[in-house]
């Protein structure tokens, strides 16, 4: 199969899809490899290191005019006019951006392949895990970063200072994100509150990770006084493939210090505040009702090389299962059907459709068989 890796267009986003080992493997394989020049720089990968083991180089077109695009975050509309009926294998968070996305794969007809959709048998997500790790981990560094006075925060220190603990942290979400985060702000000596539906899980996380964090139970009530008096919240908000509940509302932010720090992780599925908007890393954060917003949609894109190679070791062995089925026998893999989002002019995540209001659009992959 022929597969293109173009360049990433999101505001300062320097990941790439596949390393040059990534490619070196798939060729082995006996698929074809078209990197769009420069793509890799970014992550810190040259050209001549694709060329070195058989990758070609090629325009932005020639990247896109193949049999599977592997990409690391969604079409821009600048990159709609390359949309066509080919593979495309990525973070879409379809239920969390514009409908027009979406409108435009179903009509040019593209298969698109999620990866924050894609589970595994045990029905975890392995492909949004090492992002979600990362962005957890930055979570709490960003919310550090904005609590400083000369950015308007509260001038509130997320540390220990000679053994007492400073600076309350509470987590929305035990999920993969939350606890990167929460094992940041405990290392760096804030007062740790972290919130879960499952009280056997949250008992596990923390006699495994977690000995000296507060766990509560997430309902609007607990969450609506343990975020009273926090330096930061982080939204770790995660329903598979839909759009993110609005878990803090526009008066708990009103309830919030001036000075004090949201990070909502869940931006990329529309996000778990009310008062959240999407960002970007060149115009991070925006201040409403006194509280400091940082909402970046694209965070792991901050530190391209480490967010590459972890992105890419977990696609990898996805991409090539997708190359060797090819786009008819892809409907009969278990594993990458429930991470089909659109196949055929036809929304096919159920998810998707309900959090876009186009259900009309919705038909079940198993209609195609």
């Amino acid at each position: 199969m022929r597969i293109g890796v173009p360049k990433e267009t999101k505001d300062q986003e320097g990941r790439v899809a596949i390393t040059p080992d990534g490619a070196h493997f798939l060729i082995q394989q006996g698929h074809q490899v078209f990197i769009e020049v420069d793509a890799g720089l970014g992550s810190g990968f040259s050209n001549e290191q694709y060329q070195q083991v058989g990758a070609q180089m090629v325009s932005t077109a020639a990247a896109w005019a193949v049999d599977l695009v592997v990409k690391v975050k969604e079409p821009l509309e600048s990159e709609y006019q390359y949309l066509e009926q080919q593979i495309i294998f990525t973070f879409f968070h379809l239920a969390g951006v514009t409908p027009s996305l979406t409108q435009e794969l179903l009509k040019k007809g593209t298969t698109a392949i999620a990866y924050e959709t894609l589970e595994d048998e045990q029905g975890r997500l392995p492909l949004l895990a090492p992002m979600s790790a990362i962005a957890g981990n930055m979570a709490t560094l960003m919310g550090s970063y904005y609590l400083a006075e000369f950015n308007q925060g509260s001038g509130v220190q997320l540390g220990k200072v000679l053994g007492k603990r400073h600076g309350k942290v509470v987590i929305i979400g035990d999920g993969v994100v939350g606890q990167h985060a929460a094992q940041v702000a405990m290392g760096m000596g804030a007062n740790v509150f972290i919130s879960g539906i499952d009280p056997a899980n949250m008992q596990k996380i923390k006699n495994t990770l977690l000995p000296e964090a507060e766990f509560f139970l997430s309902s609007p009530e607990n969450i609506g006084k343990y975020i009273k008096d926090a330096d930061l919240v982080v939204g770790a908000v995660l329903i598979h493939g839909a759009k993110a509940p609005k878990i803090i509302t526009e008066e708990m932010i009103k309830s919030m210090a001036k000075g004090s720090v949201v990070v909502d992780v869940s931006i990329d599925q529309g996000g778990c505040m009310e008062t959240s908007k999407p960002t970007s890393h060149t115009n991070p954060v925006f201040i409403k009702h006194g509280v400091i917003h940082y909402c970046v949609t694209n965070m792991p894109g901050a530190y391209p090389r480490t967010s590459t190679i972890a992105l890419s070791d977990a696609t990898l062995p996805y991409v090539l299962r997708i190359a060797d089925a090819g786009k008819a026998s892809l409907i009969t893999d278990k594993t990458l059907v429930k991470a089909i989002n659109t196949y055929e002019g036809k929304i096919t995540c159920k998810a998707v459709a309900e959090g876009l209001g186009m259900l009309d659009n919705y038909q079940p992959i198993a209609n195609f068989k």
